[in-house]
């Protein structure tokens, strides 16, 4: 094992563990802010509810992009999570991504703390819908939208399921088929808060483990800092596995500038000497 300080730390403890967008990147979904990432602007929730251009442009990418991640596989990073969750050495992941892979890679306490791709609401009546459905709508008002795209070549998607694409103008949206209101992904976006009944659950799986293991997060937004802070406050452990900086370096017991995949699949195979006082 490459990190005996790190197996020393989680032996015999329970394991709440905080995901960010470095621990999709082995999948194929692009960091925002990793040390290789590409320039980019994440969109703000006022972007969105107050510019129809910018709206329609979000939506034709989207239809595009949601594919993309609908169709991602988890990494071993995901795996290594989930087989440390079923021996016991996991009591839960709260993650950062919207991407679903720490549930489809087996992991089954799991708290999407910015939502997900996968489902879509109302801004106006609150009506909820899967993204599927969402698709099926907008395909049926933009026929052949998808095929074009596609045509192009090689599509860039984003952590957020957009995809880089041009020609937007046309593009229809749809509107929320209950009260015709304003539809958006159901992710807590830049300038929007995560609900309250959310965080207060994140807290409650920080509080109930031993050890916060930070997993692919440069923790420069508050939503998943605050974890970090918490756990320290408590004089709880924390452990970062992180490609670069974060911010919350000062507060860790034990730092590894690695990526997750690797360190975590090491952490898996020491699964025995975890688990043995667990």
């Amino acid at each position: 094992m490459e990190s005996p300080e790190l197996v020393t730390l989680l032996a015999g403890r329970r394991v709440a563990v905080l995901t960010g967008a470095g621990m999709s990147t082995d999948s194929g979904i692009p960091d925002y802010r990793g040390p290789d990432s590409p320039p980019s602007n994440p969109m703000t929730i006022r972007q969105f509810t107050s510019d129809p251009v910018f709206r329609q442009r979000y939506w034709a990418r989207n239809h595009v992009g949601w594919r993309h991640m609908a169709a991602t596989l988890p990494n071993a990073g995901h795996r290594a999570l989930a087989a440390m969750e079923r021996s016991g050495v996991v009591s839960g992941v709260i993650t950062q991504n919207v991407d679903l892979l720490h549930t489809k890679a087996g992991s089954r306490n799991v708290i999407d703390l910015h939502g997900t791709y996968a489902q879509v609401i109302c801004l106006d009546c609150g009506h909820t819908m899967s993204r599927a459905a969402l698709g099926e709508l907008l395909e049926a008002a933009n026929p052949g939208f998808l095929e074009r795209a596609r045509a192009v070549g090689s599509i860039a998607v984003a952590p957020d399921a957009d995809a880089v694409i041009d020609h937007t103008q046309t593009f229809r949206i749809v509107d929320c088929p209950v009260c015709g209101g304003m539809l958006k992904p159901d992710i807590v976006y830049f300038g929007e808060s995560v609900p309250k009944e959310r965080v207060e659950r994140a807290y409650a799986m920080v509080d109930d483990a031993d050890v916060l293991l930070v997993a692919g997060s440069s923790l420069t937004v508050f939503s998943g800092y605050r974890f970090v802070r918490h756990a320290a406050a408590r004089r709880m452990p924390v452990a970062i596995i992180n490609r670069g900086r974060t911010r919350g370096d000062d507060l860790a017991t034990v730092k590894l500038d690695n990526g997750c995949s690797p360190m975590l699949a090491l952490l898996a195979d020491e699964l025995p000497a975890l688990a043995s006082s667990a």
